[in-house]
């Protein structure tokens, strides 16, 4: 296999046979749509949408976890890999792997100002369609610490991705971005404008004052690797770190982190800006995100400080970070905090002085598009809703989740020692797998089985497990029990009472009672009447097909797996392939 997913019961041993009494608790909670894992650390996100789905990907703080070995402080030293996930319904995720910057970028040089690879911190992506080559690019920028910003390029949302460069993108001899009080080069926040110009904005940990002057912008080239002149600061109040962009109404706006400057103290210095500038409002709290708005992003006297939209999201952690997001038409906050590590800390599933471990959350956001208002957000953990049913009549991958409990990824941080087994790498495969074990589940949320129900229940998969298929809430009833056994990845069909699996159900709890070197691929119900025509499935002539990275699979290509196919009327459906 190249590229192998396990997901392991928490501090269990490996490959022995098992049972369990009672299926594993829930960290998450039946109620909560945040974080958006319930098993992996990650923060400082970033986002974009494509081909109907939103990606996200984050700064990998589990894999900072897993090198401490699950305790200690996170001082994110060992963070050399960036996360993926995405959705389609705002609530059930897909993992997709981890990105191997490490690897990726082994061959940055150095010079006396800047070092060369270390860390991969608070990514920052963006696409775009290139008109010459007719393919769709994608960019993806990240912190290596505070000495500069790094790129790396691919044709599809999770690769395979490369580094175009030999070197940090933006360092310390960058024409604009070094001045005197500012020490780091980090943050990056990029947008493609509407003209197709891209800009790219970063710095912080200025002085801790009312005007830090430590966040920059600066142009990047028709390329988008190189920068295209100087770097030119942007005044902004109480700036600390955080920085993104984005365009909204045909205007740049501009989102930060503000610092920890003492608001009492600095009362003078405030009135004094706000007069300057004509704000009116009061000084932004600490350690919330604030935003500014440009029509001119490289002239720093046009951007104009519009207040806070984000507040600290609590949670157990100490920092912030979060990025605006357009998706089907609605905006979303997301952020991060640590409500996975408190709970993990309460039920004392990890030392109760363990460090912070951060999650990614998504809330609602109100944008008025032709003010470039953003309303104060909430940040909780309801999160935000399903907007649209999951289809179980599609091929679902088996990392895809709203939830789950009794597991972990272990291997996904790109530090597995034996050699027969590759690690994920820096790209998705068709043959990423969910190794479970005895009392793991795996939870999908806002099933739509449609009027007449479903009859049948494939798995496919590898090894021996008795599984239940379970619904509800709290109560997690039972609606069948499947016994499946094969030496080889197969797909097996199994009968399940339609009454108890019909129209629109809350949950779907697939939880192994027992296993022995068990292995899921994916999965998807059936009904052989008129179940597929009840979740609105379409007979459109397909058009398109992508593998489940979003790379578009050439017409005549074998190719085996579940991939999604999008139709003529531009709607998108995963199907499983099976090669000839």
């Amino acid at each position: 296999m190249k590229n192998l997913l396990f997901l392991t019961a928490v501090m269990m041993a490996v490959c022995t046979p098992s049972k369990a009494q009672t299926m594993a608790p829930d960290y998450k909670g039946n109620d909560h749509n945040n974080p958006i894992s319930a098993n992996i650390f990650c923060a400082d996100p970033t986002a974009l949408e494509y081909n109907g789905r939103m990606y996200v990907y984050g700064s990998n703080d589990h894999q900072q976890f897993i090198k401490n070995g699950k305790k200690g402080e996170n001082n994110y030293g060992e963070i050399k890999s960036i996360v993926v996930f995405s959705t389609d319904d705002m609530v059930n995720w897909t993992f997709h792997g981890t990105i191997d910057t490490k690897k990726l970028c082994a061959s940055w040089v150095s010079n006396p100002w800047y070092v060369g690879y270390g860390v991969s911190w608070a990514p920052s992506v963006t696409w775009r369609h290139n008109e010459e080559t007719d393919e769709d690019e994608f960019f993806l920028y990240f912190c290596n610490s505070s000495h500069g910003v790094g790129v790396l390029k691919a044709n599809s949302p999770i690769g395979p991705w490369k580094s175009p460069n030999n070197k940090l993108m933006i360092n310390y001899d960058t024409p604009g971005a070094n001045a005197a009080g500012t020490n780091a080069n980090f943050d990056p926040g990029v947008v493609i404008d509407d003209n197709g110009v891209g800009w790219i904005s970063f710095g912080g940990l200025g002085p801790s004052t009312v005007m830090p002057e430590a966040a920059r912008i600066v142009k990047l080239k028709p390329s988008m690797t190189e920068v295209d002149g100087p770097a030119v600061k942007i005044h902004a109040p109480y700036h600390f770190e955080a920085n993104e962009l984005n365009v909204i109404g045909g205007k740049y706006v501009y989102t930060y982190c503000t610092n920890w400057a003492d608001r009492s103290g600095t009362a003078s210095d405030w009135n004094a800006y706000k007069t300057k500038t004509g704000y009116s409002g009061s000084a932004p709290n600490s350690c919330t995100m604030a935003y500014m708005v440009s029509d001119d992003p490289s002239n720093p006297d046009s951007w104009v400080y519009k207040g806070v939209y984000g507040p600290h999201p609590g949670m157990g952690t100490n920092n912030n970070h979060s990025h605006l997001q357009k998706f089907q038409g609605k905006y979303y906050h997301i952020y991060h905090g640590a409500p996975l590590m408190e709970s993990w800390r309460a039920a004392g599933v990890i030392e109760s002085n363990c460090g912070i471990f951060r999650s990614i959350c998504v809330n609602r956001a109100t944008v008025s598009e032709g003010t470039q208002t953003i309303n104060q957000v909430s940040t909780n953990l309801e999160g935000a809703g399903q907007i649209k049913n999951l289809n179980p009549y599609e091929w679902q991958q088996a990392e895809t989740m709203a939830s789950c409990g009794g597991v972990e990824y272990e291997d996904f941080t790109n530090i597995q020692k034996n050699g027969r087994i590759s690690t994920l790498g820096n790209d998705a495969s068709e043959n990423m797998q969910v190794k479970m074990k005895a009392g793991s589940w795996i939870n999908v949320r806002g099933i739509n089985y449609g009027e007449t129900g479903a009859e049948k229940f494939t798995l496919r998969a590898k090894g021996t497990a008795t599984i239940e298929l379970r619904n509800g809430t709290s109560s997690r009833t039972k609606v069948a029990t499947i016994e499946f056994s094969s030496t080889d990845m197969e797909e097996q069909t199994f009968e399940v009472p339609a009454d108890k699996l019909k129209g629109v159900r809350s949950n779907l709890y697939i939880y192994v009672v027992d296993a022995t070197n068990f292995y899921v691929d994916a999965w998807q119900f059936s009904n052989e009447s008129s179940g597929i025509q009840d979740v609105e499935t379409n007979t459109s002539a397909v058009v398109g097909r992508y593998d489940l990275s979003g790379r578009r699979i050439p017409e005549g290509q074998q190719h085996s797996g579940v991939v999604i196919e999008r139709t003529a009327d531009g709607n998108y459906r995963k199907v499983l392939l099976r090669r000839q």
